[in-house]
């Protein structure tokens, strides 16, 4: 503990942001970070609380209070050995995590809590910028060989940690670029790409070989991956989006949010408009666009609107109005259910909550508006609001409501997998084994929807599970 009183004579401060009227016009990463006196400050904070929930919140398990104290007294380079003992890739979760571990903070239950993600991130920027993070290449080779299927965090985290033992892994990436959706669905605003990118540098020195652009299940079997590997990995993500099942959900305005969120990346990486829309060119500039979807994707979905020139934004969501701030008596350390608003929605946009969808209005093939209805939440039962219909104005409705699973169709079918009852792939948590000899699933694929910190968690996880079923044995850590 760097200073017994810090939490009791500092307040939280976190990053800004960039003003809004300058961060519109562009598409980088736009928060303002802390100088590193002030670092040292926020990490003071830390008080040393004797159970560290910050560590249950993570999943991951950061050794959270060790790299505060470690930054509260500038050994930054310890600080990022510590970081790295438990989180593969902390410049992504620095960005893009939610920070459960902040809502976990013991400091959370009468005050603002550390600001984890914060620290968390400049750790690692610092370690990148001076030169301190360089590829862990093994000792020895073990003659292993280990397909990845998918490139996104599960599957990178699990080629990483599999590669550092000594076996040969190849990861498998059906897109032209490494990351899954961090690539792909989230914009460059939030995560500029070149991050992942160094990585996948990174790995490539420690022996991983990568494969973009093959889609196991259509352009390689799974027959051949069993015959040419030892093992098989599968992280590919649950990427089948949840659909609207309204009158007029067919017009060619109602689009997915996926496909306008990876069109717009692919455009900043430098695209051209043929290879970035090859279904036809998906913006939102000039319409009144609705965005159907509460969550982070739909927020991303609005800050991307904004900076194509909607003419104007409106988020709507069927689950009710979250309180202003959480019962913390009644939910730390858990994640609490409260509003929330992202740097997206203070760009502009009209929010709205307990909305009914009811069906799509056209005009001429094209879509004009989307029928609403209110509705009242009574124990936690949804009920239509009668009379209270309305319509609102729209040129393009954007589906942000999640995904259902993987798709079967493929690699999944292909394999022959159990599935869980909600169609991820059947895995448990320790072996992470599917129903399939020497087949192994992690991440989003396994559990359904998640966070990024999650699908590390699972990749560094089942890294583990492959290595003891393979040598007998393991040294990499849970």
């Amino acid at each position: 503990m760097g200073k017994e009183t810090g939490f009791l004579e500092l307040d939280r401060q976190d990053r800004t942001y960039a003003d809004p009227a300058e961060r519109l016009g562009h598409y980088r990463e736009f928060v303002v970070p802390h100088s590193e006196e002030g670092l040292k400050k926020q990490a003071s904070r830390c008080m040393n609380c004797g159970i560290p929930y910050c560590h249950n919140g993570c999943p991951v398990n950061n050794l959270i209070p060790d790299w505060n104290h470690l930054v509260y007294e500038s050994d930054w380079q310890d600080a990022l050995e510590a970081l790295h003992s438990t989180n593969n890739f902390p410049e992504f979760t620095g960005r893009v995590c939610p920070a459960p571990c902040e809502a976990s903070c013991t400091l959370n239950i009468v005050d603002q809590p550390v600001t984890i993600k914060s620290i968390e991130c400049a750790i690692v920027d610092r370690g990148w910028q001076e030169g301190w993070i360089s590829p862990a290449v093994p000792a020895a080779a073990t003659g292993k060989r280990v397909a990845v299927v998918g490139s996104g965090p599960a599957g990178l985290a699990c080629a990483q940690q599999l590669a550092r033992v000594g076996h040969s892994v190849t990861v498998f990436e059906k897109s032209d670029r490494l990351g899954g959706l961090m690539r792909y669905g989230i914009p460059d605003f939030k995560m500029e790409k070149h991050l992942i990118n160094r990585r996948a540098v990174q790995m490539e020195a420690e022996g991983v070989t990568f494969r973009t652009s093959t889609e196991v299940g259509v352009d390689v079997s799974i027959k051949s991956l069993r015959e040419n590997f030892d093992a098989i990995v599968l992280a590919g993500g649950a990427e089948n989006p949840r659909g609207l099942q309204i009158p007029g959900a067919e017009l060619p305005g109602v689009r997915l949010a996926m496909e306008f969120l990876t069109q717009q990346n692919k455009r900043v990486a430098g695209d051209h408009e043929e290879r970035a829309a090859p279904r036809g060119t998906l913006t939102a500039t000039g319409k009144h666009v609705i965005v159907i979807g509460g969550g982070d994707t739909g927020s991303d979905c609005v800050g991307t609107s904004n900076r194509q020139g909607a003419a104007s934004v409106t988020q709507i969501e069927i689950m009710p109005r979250p309180p202003e701030k959480e019962d913390k008596a009644l939910t730390w350390p858990h994640w609490p259910m409260k509003l929330r608003t992202s740097s997206s929605h203070e760009e502009g946009v009209e929010r709205d909550w307990a909305v009914l969808t009811k069906e799509v209005v056209g005009a001429n093939g094209q879509v004009t508006g989307l029928k609403c209805a209110r509705l009242e939440w009574d124990g936690g039962q949804m009920r239509e609001v009668p009379g209270s219909e309305f319509v609102l104005r729209a040129d393009l409705i954007l589906l942000a409501m999640g995904f259902v699973g993987p798709k079967r169709a493929g690699m999944i079918d292909q394999s022959g997998v159990a599935l869980t009852d909600r169609g991820a792939v059947a895995a448990d948590t320790v072996s992470y084994r599917t129903s399939e000899d020497m087949i192994f699933a992690c991440g989003d694929m396994r559990r359904g929807q998640s966070l990024v910190v999650w699908a590390i968690r699972e990749g560094r996880q089942t890294a583990r599970a492959v290595d003891e079923a393979l040598m007998g044995a393991s040294v990499l850590p849970r």
